[in-house]
């Protein structure tokens, strides 16, 4: 029978101190107590202090050292876990109270996918300068689960882009409110110099033995692009290149022959500007609605909320 766990005394709240955790924050998610201590602009000493005053003050055991670094004990890793979500829950409260004291200030952070970075979001943000100059605008940018589990510990404030499916897991763990600004069709891009980028009606075969750029594998993206070559009993192309970068997939379709799918309103915008070219393979169908997502359990701050007002 196993050896019953040592008895602790119970952790006593108002042993607790802000900047001791806001350090620790820090540490948990950095690589060692070197990389910390520069992000917080101290001394390793201090950092080394500070978690030894929490380690006093809970009784327990944060952090070991191993072959690699330092890492997390049992109760250092349950303590990261939590105090995410306690950081999040004083810049809601330190936005709150910036707002209510000047009217107009605050700090939002936006997570973004592609289908929203290239001409909603930076319209939205523009709007809302111009409204409210003193309002700290922060976009992180993506693959889709990082994004909304950063939205569900409250690391983001609002995620915009494609609305995900509804019945994914992990819309099935976390309280989510999804609104829809506008439903979005799927295309074909090429750089403007494209051999193909001046013909008429071509088809998705012809398309196959080019280099394409594909969203990545847990992309609900690339489940969408993978639908469409299947449906038109294709198989996928040899020659693929995976990335979510927008910067990296127009520097490839300016300096080769790539092609890649994309919401067609993003490729307007670029081909607008001059940097694709749409190739003439019809109509593709939907890509999915462009909107917004936030927690259905907390009220945005008063610069989300802002924010929400100008991407309507």
């Amino acid at each position: 029978m196993p050896s019953a766990a040592p008895s602790l005394p119970p952790v006593s709240l108002h042993r607790l101190k802000l900047r001791p955790l806001l350090i620790f924050e820090r540490v948990f998610n950095s690589p060692s107590i070197a990389s910390a201590a520069r992000e917080l602009n101290m001394s390793q000493s201090a950092v080394t202090k500070a978690i030894q005053e929490l380690e006093a003050s809970l009784d327990v055991p944060l952090f070991e050292r191993g072959n690699r670094g330092i890492v997390p004990t049992c109760y250092g890793t349950l303590l990261g876990e939590r105090v995410r979500t306690v950081i999040s829950e004083l810049r809601y409260l330190t936005d709150e109270l910036n707002s209510f004291r000047s009217g107009e200030s605050g700090h939002v952070i936006v997570g973004t996918l592609i289908s929203a970075s290239a001409q909603l979001l930076p319209k939205a943000i523009l709007k809302l300068k111009k409204q409210y100059p003193d309002v700290l605008v922060t976009v992180r940018e993506g693959p889709n689960e990082p994004l909304f589990r950063d939205l569900a510990n409250g690391e983001l404030d609002i995620v915009v882009g494609r609305l995900p499916e509804e019945n994914l897991p992990l819309m099935r763990r976390f309280p989510f409110s999804h609104t829809v600004l506008y439903p979005d069709e799927i295309c074909v891009v090429a750089g403007r110099r494209h051999p193909l980028a001046e013909q008429k009606g071509l088809r998705l075969l012809d398309l196959l033995d080019f280099p394409w750029v594909l969203p990545l594998q847990e992309s609900p993206t690339r489940a969408i692009t993978e639908k469409l070559l299947h449906d038109s009993g294709l198989s996928m192309p040899r020659n693929i290149t995976e990335s979510l970068s927008l910067v990296t997939n127009i520097g490839l379709l300016q300096d080769s022959a790539s092609i890649l799918f994309m919401p067609l309103a993003a490729a307007r915008h670029f081909q607008r500007l001059g940097l694709v070219a749409i190739l003439d393979v019809g109509q593709l169908g939907k890509f999915g609605d462009v909107g917004y997502t936030i927690r259905a359990d907390r009220l945005p701050t008063p610069a989300t909320q802002r924010f929400i007002d100008c991407l309507r």
